[in-house]
Order: C-alpha cells, then structure tokens, then sequence
C-alpha cells in the first residue's frame, strides 16, 4: 500500500504550467497598466475579513454556502468573495486620508465554495477597479469605468478576441416597478426572473405572468418595443430612459462602440443601484459574461455614516484566462520560455568564473540561468538548455577560464563561437 499523498489539486483550484502562467501574468501586466496609466491606486487588502464584514447576519445556518467561513477562538472570520466589500470597509476607515473621488484597483485571489465547472472556480484572481465619493458621484465616472475597463480588455485582445457590452438599468426597473405598483416580495421575484430572461427562453413570459399577471405585457413590451417606449409613463421612467441614452452618448465620446442597451442586465449582487454592464467576449460567448460592474450607492452605509456614492466593476480573470487556455484556444507559442541564456559549467574547479559570468549576464539585464552540476556530462547539461528553451548556451570549461572568455552557442542556428564577455552580451542583446 503506498504512503504517497495526492498530488492532484483539490476540485476548483488552478494551478498553471510555466508559458501559461508568464502568458496569465502578461495579461495581468498590461490590464494593470491600463488602471495606472488613468490614475488608480493600486491595493492589497486582507484575504481575511471579519464574518460580520462579509455577511449581515450572526446566525451561520442561514450564510450562503459559498462563503468560506470559519472560527478561531471567539472570532468568526471569513475569506474574501469578491475585493468590493473589503473595500467600502477600508475607504469608510480611511475617510480622512484619502482624497475623493477616490480611484483604487486590486488584483488578487478570492474564494466561493461554488460547484467548480469550465470558468468557475473556488479560487480564482479577480481584478477590481472602483471610484468613491463622498456625498454623491456624477454618472460621467460610470461611463469612465466602462471606457477603461474596455481598453483593458483591448489590451490583451490578441490573446481573448473583442469584446462587446451590453448596458443595463437598476433605476429603470425600480421605476418600472414602482408605476407597476408592484410590492417589494412581487418586485424581488419579477427582478430575479427578467435576470434569468435569456436562460429562461420561452419559459419566461409564463414564469413572469405566474408572479405578476397581467401587468407582464408592460414589462414584455420594453423588449419588443424598446425602453423608450416608456419616457412618458411616469417621472422617474423618463429620468430612467433619459439617463440609459446620455449613458450611452457619454460613451460614445470617450470612443466606446460596442455598447448595447440590454434590459435583461442585472448584475447578481444586492448592491448595485444604478447603471449596470456585462462584457462578453465576441469570439467565445459560451463562457458568458467576463467581467462587469455598476453603481452602488449604499454599499458603505454598514461602514460609515457618511454619504459614500461607488461605482466599479470587476474582471474576471481566471475565468478568461484559464478557460481559454485549458481550451488551446491561447498560443503560449511566445510565452514557451523566459530564459536568454543558460551558462554551462564544464567542471567545478570552473564554477566561481562560471558565476561571474553568470553575474555579469544578469548585471546586464539578460535573463540567465547557471547549471551547476558542474560534474554532469556535456550532453546532459545542453539537453537542460534545451529543455528550458533558452536562446543561447554560455559554455565555460578550462580554456575559457585559462583565455578570460566565454564560448557561447545559438541554439537556434548551432553556431558557437569564442568570445569576450562584452561580445556575447552584444550579440545576446541584438537576438534577443
């Protein structure tokens, strides 16, 4: 019987090889160049939350499953599943210190003990990117986060394709709902189901008759005859209606053309209040909706008593990346090795120079790795070289040591040569 342990992963965990893992980093490198570049301050909060931060009640058996919760001593504690709540914590602390509208992103992992599938994982990297403000927000910050989160997925599109988003309304439906007449119970059960509009298919218009009657054929005819139907049905539609167009104008200003008015968007979380928006990926709907955010106006209120108006969204990272990937729909082709140059050691009275050198590479901004079982045959270290993929081999042996030089060889072509030092770092900085 083997005392081996598994070396499997537990179900919903991710774990890269190497080209994929410099190819997710790469993504992760531009998109977060995309939020410096507009002024975001980047964040590492804790995994770790008060359960309290988290949920809003003290009793466990009535806390959604997928939250990790647990106890140590008498503090219940929980990880995070998402960056935004952790969030209104810190800016309700910080107040004081932080000038508004307060810009800030987070990438980092989360966790949600949901059933692991293709895209859905119970550890995965999410990148968050939200502005605050005290007292009220103007909606131009909607339409900036919508903008930059665009250019953040046309920074890695060679990689996932184009994108297009689609635009909900929180203020609509509310209003809808309101001129419906409706109770907040019937409100909730007609929100859920317009939610699951596009799942529910044919089954929707029966689902919605069952809870609302026939007040259905109003909310059926924003989806035939289109939200503007209802500018003049009441106050707060018209408001509703004019703010979705001067939405989607603010837009188009800031160079925004693939954006759709889609009543069907909701956005799952409670919070969301205003303006909301899903993006999908052109080229592989089937992963659904990739990222998205909205506006949230009360999300603080259990923080601070202070007025704190947010809006934000979220990328879902490894939900793109490592679908995708495990897919072979990625070409890690370039991302196959990070390495210039592997220094070879022919023997260990050979290996103090053989580091020098190695130094020296490395000094000069050239990514190197020395093998230093220097008493491995030849053909085993050049198979290691080859393995990792390095452009060129730096052999070191006595005569090189003997002459103060290096020879080094393009793996690629074959040829080797003899030369000094600042030589083959000129020749390693013009192939590579």
């Amino acid at each position: 019987m083997s005392n081996l342990k598994p070396t499997k992963p537990m179900s919903g965990m991710v774990e890269l090889l190497p080209p994929a893992q410099r190819c997710f980093d790469e993504c992760a490198r531009r998109m977060m160049a995309v939020l410096e570049t507009a002024g975001f301050n980047k964040l590492d909060l804790p995994l770790l939350e008060r359960a309290e931060v988290l949920v809003d009640t003290d009793n466990w058996d009535d806390i959604a499953t997928e939250i990790y919760l647990f106890q140590k001593g008498d503090t219940k504690m929980g990880l995070r599943y998402d960056g935004t709540v952790g969030l209104a914590r810190y800016v309700a602390k910080n107040m004081s210190e932080l000038a508004f509208p307060f810009r800030s992103y987070m990438f980092g992992k989360n966790y949600r003990g949901e059933r692991p599938q293709r895209g859905r994982y119970r550890e995965f990297y999410q990148l968050d990117l939200d502005v605050f403000g005290i007292g009220g927000l103007s909606k131009n910050y909607d339409a900036e986060i919508v903008a930059i989160l665009s250019n953040m997925y046309e920074s890695v599109r060679e990689f996932i394709g184009p994108t297009n988003i689609l635009v909900g309304s929180r203020t609509f439906w509310n209003a809808m709902f309101e001129y419906l007449e409706l109770d907040a119970e019937t409100s909730r059960a007609a929100f859920i189901l317009i939610d699951k509009k596009d799942k529910l298919g044919d089954e929707f218009e029966p689902a919605l008759r069952t809870k609302i009657g026939d007040k259905t054929d109003v909310i059926l005819s924003v989806f035939s005859d289109g939200y503007r139907a209802m500018l003049n049905k009441s106050d707060s539609l018209g408001i509703a209606v004019r703010e979705l167009d001067d939405f989607v104008a603010q837009l188009g200003v800031m160079g925004i053309k693939n954006a759709t008015i889609d009543l069907s968007i909701m956005r799952g979380h409670g919070y969301y209040t205003g303006i909301v928006f899903e993006f999908q990926l052109d080229n592989f709907k089937e992963l659904g909706f990739v990222g998205g955010g909205g506006r949230y106006e009360n999300l603080c209120a259990k923080f601070s008593k202070t007025s704190i108006v947010g809006v934000g969204a979220a990328v879902g990272f490894s939900r793109i990346l490592v679908a995708l990937m495990d897919d072979g729909k990625i070409d890690l082709s370039s991302f196959e090795s990070n390495t210039d140059v592997c220094v070879l050691t022919m023997g260990s009275e050979n290996v103090a120079y053989a580091m020098g050198i190695t130094s020296s590479l490395r000094d000069a901004g050239i990514v190197t790795v020395p093998y230093l079982d220097a008493d491995k045959k030849f053909k085993n270290q050049m198979e290691f070289a080859d393995k990792i993929g390095c452009k060129f081999s730096v052999i070191i042996g006595e005569d090189e040591v003997k002459d103060k030089v290096v020879s080094i060889k393009n793996m690629t072509t074959g040829e080797q040569q003899k030369l000094t030092l600042e030589d083959a770092i000129d020749i390693v900085n013009r192939k590579s």
